[in-house]
This record gives structure tokens, sequence and C-alpha cells, in this order.
């Protein structure tokens, strides 16, 4: 059945380049699944844009959503709105905290095929971010932020940005993660606190996990725990930051590529 397309003012659509493809209602559907790439923390949509290059030149569809990063839920929202205005298959991908946000936002949506994290969080209901990353020793990112007190009452939590480099992209080239740096987006402290709640689409949703070897953000022993918890199928990147996605963009592109091959049916 197609879908209605509503205007969401958090999801910005990455769509240069779909020839012969349709991201939104009109048109014939897709021969392949709609990649719908979800950014973390600290980060923004443009951090998927090699991993993009990629799979365009590969014939996938791709949307890039803006994620607010003011609320697991509230988040969810907002992405979930995105997915209900994509016709045909999905294969929905989170990084970090993104992960939190798509867990959520696909619960009980027959069109997403194929979960996959990248570096994330995989939370079950009564979880936050905050105490998954604390699960397991390794996580420097609390001796890294400042916090910037705004007008509601809510703080914004950034990465300081002559620590960057080392604590979020560590394998990425130096020029580049001081740029990523300066483009930080930033979370609201709260939303690293809030709980997932309810079902989460791991649980039934087919999962695949890439993991950052290396990860001074969310401890690898952590992500394998929660993968291996999701009985996801597992990728590590030996060596690789929290950024692995920019430093290792083939390998994130080609993951994200099997899961779109085992999970939709032609």
């Amino acid at each position: 059945m197609k879908k209605t397309l509503s205007i969401v003012g958090a999801g910005a659509v990455l769509a240069a380049g779909l020839t012969g493809t349709a991201a939104y209602a009109g048109g014939h559907a897709p021969q392949k699944p709609t990649v719908v790439l979800v950014h973390g923390a600290f980060a923004d949509s443009s951090g998927w844009n090699a991993v993009t290059q990629r799979l365009l030149k590969d014939g996938y569809p791709v949307v890039a959503a803006a994620n607010p990063l003011r609320g697991v839920a509230s988040d969810a929202a907002q992405v979930r709105a995105l997915l209900d205005s994509i016709d045909g298959p999905i294969v929905l991908v989170g990084h970090s905290y993104g992960g939190s946000v798509i867990s959520q936002a696909a619960a009980g949506d027959k069109d997403v095929k194929a979960l996959v994290y990248v570096a994330a969080f995989l939370p079950a209901a009564g979880e936050s971010a905050a105490e998954l990353s604390g699960k397991f020793p390794g996580s420097t990112l609390g001796d890294t932020l400042k916090q910037v007190a705004l007008p509601d009452g809510h703080v914004d939590l950034y990465i300081d940005q002559a620590k960057y480099p080392q604590q979020f992209a560590a394998d990425v080239p130096l020029k580049e993660a001081k740029l990523s740096a300066v483009s930080q987006r930033p979370i609201d402290q709260a939303a690293l606190n809030e709980d997932a709640t309810g079902a989460q689409a791991w649980q039934t949703i087919p999962s695949y996990d890439l993991i950052s070897g290396a990860d001074k953000n969310i401890p690898p022993a952590a992500q394998q725990w929660m993968a291996k918890r999701a009985h996801a199928k597992v990728e590590t990147v030996k060596g690789a930051s929290h950024s692995v996605f920019v430093s290792h963009p083939g390998t994130t592109a080609a993951f994200i590529e099997k899961a779109a091959r085992e999970t939709v049916r032609k």
C-alpha cells in the first residue's frame, strides 16, 4: 500500500543522484529497499556522505534523517513519521544514540526489513544510553563533554572541540575530524538518560551490528553484549573509532547492503 507523504520538520532527505528511483510516494516501487540513515549525538547527516555515495552508486535509494537529539521518544516519533512517508521496504540504520532512536521508531513497522546498528545502542525497555555505555569499562566520553545551559532549563552537551578528534574520531584524518568537531550537533543531556519504553524493534526485526573495535564512547564490550542479546549478525572493525562509518565507509556500506540482500525479497 502506498504511503502518504508528510512534511517532516526534523527529517532531511538526501536524494541527490537518485536516478530512476522513488524515495517517496509516486512512481514505481524501487527494485532495492530504501536505506534510511539516522545519525547520533555529536554528529550530523553529512557524516554519512561517503557511505551514501557508495549506496547510491549501487542503486539504493537513500534518505538521511536529521535526528533532533532532544529525547528518545520524541526523536523516534520524528523518524517514524519519515519512515511512514516512504514506499516499499526499508533498511533502517542508526549510529550511536541513533540506535536507541531506530529501536523505538521501527517497532511494529512491517516495511522495515532490517535494522543496522553502527557503533550503536540497542536498549531494552528501561535502559538508557548512559546506563549502557557505563555497563562495561572503557568509555571516556564524560571527561570530554561541555555543557550549555538553555533558556528552557535543559542542558545541551557538546564534545570539547580540542578533545573531539581523539575521543570521537581517532582513526579519521585529523583535518576532517577537526571539521566534524566544529559542525557537531549537541544532544540534550536528558536524552542520554531517557529510558527506552515499550517493545523494541530489534526484538522482532532482523538486526545487524557493526562494532567499532577501539570505541571510546561506547565500549566494544558493551556493543558486543547488546548485539549478542539481540541475536544480531555482527562484524567488528578492529581499531575503529566511534566514527567507524566515516573512517571505514566501504565496510559500512557493504554491511548495510548485506543486510538488504539477506532480508529483502526481490
